[in-house]
This record gives C-alpha cells, sequence and structure tokens, in this order.
C-alpha cells in the first residue's frame, strides 16, 4: 500500500520566508516613499486615527496572546485536552487578528509612512519609532509566511510552529512600541491624557 500522505518540502518554508522578506521589503520601501496623509483613513468614531489604532492594537496584542494560548492548547502543550471547539474558535480569532492587523498597517503606513533620519522640523527621529516602523514591516511579511504554512500540507512539520512563533514575537514588539508606549506615556486614548 502506498502512502498517500505529501512529501515534506524544505522548498515551501525557504520560499514562504523569501516572499514573507520580499513584502516586508515592498512595504516598507512603500512606506519610506509615500506621502503620509490623513486623506484616506478612518477613525472608527475614536477622536483620531491615532487613537484608533491604539485601541486596536492593544485588541490585536490581546488576539496574539489567545492565538498563543490555543495553539499550545491544541497541540496539548497545556497538559489539558482542547475541547472541540478550539480549533473553530483559534482559526476565527487568527483571521480577526489578521483583518486587523492589516487595516491598523494600513493606516500607519498611509498616515504616518515610515520614518528614520530626521523629520521635517529637524528634530531626529527616536529610536523606537524607527524600530516600531520595522517590526510593523516584519509583521506584514511574517503575515504571509504563517498563511503559507497555515495553507500548506508538504511542509515540515516545525514549519507552522516557527511562522506562528515568529509572527507572535514581530506582533509583541509591534504592539510593545506602539501602543503599550503610547498608553505608558499618554493614557488610555481619550481618557484626559495629553495629545
Amino acid at each position: 500500500m502506498a502512502d498517500s500522505r505529501p512529501a515534506k518540502s524544505l522548498a515551501i518554508p525557504l520560499a514562504a520566508f523569501a516572499v514573507g522578506a520580499v513584502v516586508a521589503l515592498l512595504v516598507g520601501v512603500f512606506g519610506k516613499v509615500h506621502d503620509p496623509t490623513l486623506a484616506g483613513t478612518t477613525t472608527f468614531g475614536f477622536r483620531t486615527v491615532i487613537d484608533m489604532k491604539v485601541v486596536l492594537s492593544v485588541v490585536i496584542g490581546v488576539l496574539a496572546l489567545l492565538q498563543l494560548v490555543g495553539a499550545l492548547w491544541l497541540y496539548g502543550r497545556l497538559g489539558i485536552g482542547a475541547p472541540s471547539w478550539l480549533g473553530t474558535a483559534h482559526r476565527i480569532c487568527g483571521a480577526a487578528a489578521v483583518v486587523l492587523i492589516v487595516l491598523v498597517a494600513y493606516h500607519c503606513l498611509w498616515a504616518l509612512g515610515l520614518e528614520s533620519g530626521t523629520l521635517r522640523d529637524g528634530e531626529p527621529v527616536s529610536t523606537r519609532t524607527v524600530v516600531h516602523g520595522i517590526l510593523g514591516c516584519a509583521v506584514i511579511g511574517a503575515v504571509v509566511v504563517k498563511i503559507v504554512a497555515v495553507r500548506s500540507r508538504r511542509a515540515p512539520g516545525w514549519f507552522l510552529p516557527v511562522a506562528g512563533g515568529l509572527l507572535f514575537a514581530l506582533l509583541i514588539g509591534a504592539v510593545l512600541t506602539s501602543a503599550i508606549w503610547y498608553i505608558a506615556a499618554r493614557g488610555w486614548p481619550g481618557s484626559g491624557g495629553y495629545g
């Protein structure tokens, strides 16, 4: 009897990482050459685009943590059996996170661009801002890698957890250098802090 399982191929993760890197680079180039504008953005009822991005970024961070716990639970790493509904909840949570990531990334790139060097007023761009911009571009590339990992049946078994771990780490870094920094510096959006 022949083995009906597809052969595992290292070409899939290598191609996914290459495509993800190209996507991250292209997003960064767009962010650098695009002239930032608030035209074409929305606040979804928040006071400002920044307030909206902060709140949605916190939601993305929570969803990322739920994804991590869900994955560990599904793969038996928590020591307790996963309920039957968990797989569906994990997929819905992941899809919601991707939609929010794309929404926030669009608003970051469109309204703010990718900043480095000096601002128009001659002030240097902060290291936090540069790191956040690079992490944000890398997140978009990592989303591409993760989607390939989830959809591929011929990739090696290590590919999905590595892709998920990479996306998780980049997302947490991006959230820490944006929303969490903002909340620590200015308070929760709309709470009466400055800005």
